[in-house]
């Protein structure tokens, strides 16, 4: 895992896997993205994902940040200032050479690559972004955010006061439906590990139980 600030040449239009890490943890004590999550560093999940589901990805965290060693992951430093969450997409969106940017926080333990692919492949009919939705709540920075929202975003965190829901909500971003809610399962607290920790426990056991599918026919 290297850190650099410049933008990787990529192909156009295809959008851009990026992990955003940047966040204090206070709630946590610390970076989300080293915390321990049965045997593995949080950040390995959603990165995994994005991994199996756009092919490469990156990883936008502050200079300070801990985080574990990636092989073939570029991390992006994004500025000390402001703290908030969308700096880490307005610093993805400016450093991806106007393709667009497929952003996940670090702590959704449960996304799946499919979900991402299913986000990044949607159809936003010229939206702004596309955003993961459950049962009527967004997850805002689990979505693909298109080069033209930079100046939305950049103007939103000129007053770090406004909540990031509200900010994404005046793009007027297309809703992915998300139909399994763990997925959106986001680690803030001690309290949520153990959660978590007990959800993939759960998950693992329906795993198990789920028949086998049947040979196909020939």
């Amino acid at each position: 895992m290297h850190r650099r600030g410049e933008p990787a040449g990529r192909e156009p239009r295809d959008p851009i896997g990026v992990i955003l890490a940047g966040g204090a943890g206070t709630r946590m004590g610390g970076s989300k993205a080293v915390v321990n999550l049965n045997g593995r560093p949080l950040i390995s999940y959603p990165l995994e994902a994005m991994w199996r589901a756009l092919g490469s990805t990156h990883i936008v965290a502050k200079i300070d940040t801990p985080l574990p060693s990636v092989a073939g992951v570029t991390v992006w430093i994004e500025p000390d200032q402001p703290r908030h969450p969308l700096l880490g997409v307005v610093h993805a969106l400016q450093l991806a050479d106007g393709r667009p940017v497929m952003v996940c926080p670090v702590d959704l333990p449960f996304v799946s690559s499919g979900l991402i692919r299913r986000i990044a492949d949607a159809q936003d009919a010229g939206a702004a972004a596309v955003i993961a939705t459950s049962e009527g709540r967004t997850q805002p920075l689990l979505g693909r955010y298109q080069p033209g929202a930079l100046g939305a975003l950049s103007d939103a965190l000129r007053n770090p006061e406004v909540p990031v829901r509200e900010a994404v909500a005046a793009l007027d971003p297309l809703h992915h439906e998300v139909d399994d809610p763990d997925e959106l399962f986001n680690i803030n607290s001690p309290d949520d590990l153990l959660q978590a920790a007990a959800m993939a426990g759960g998950r693992r056991a329906r795993r198990r139980s789920r028949p086998a599918r049947p040979p196909a026919s020939h």
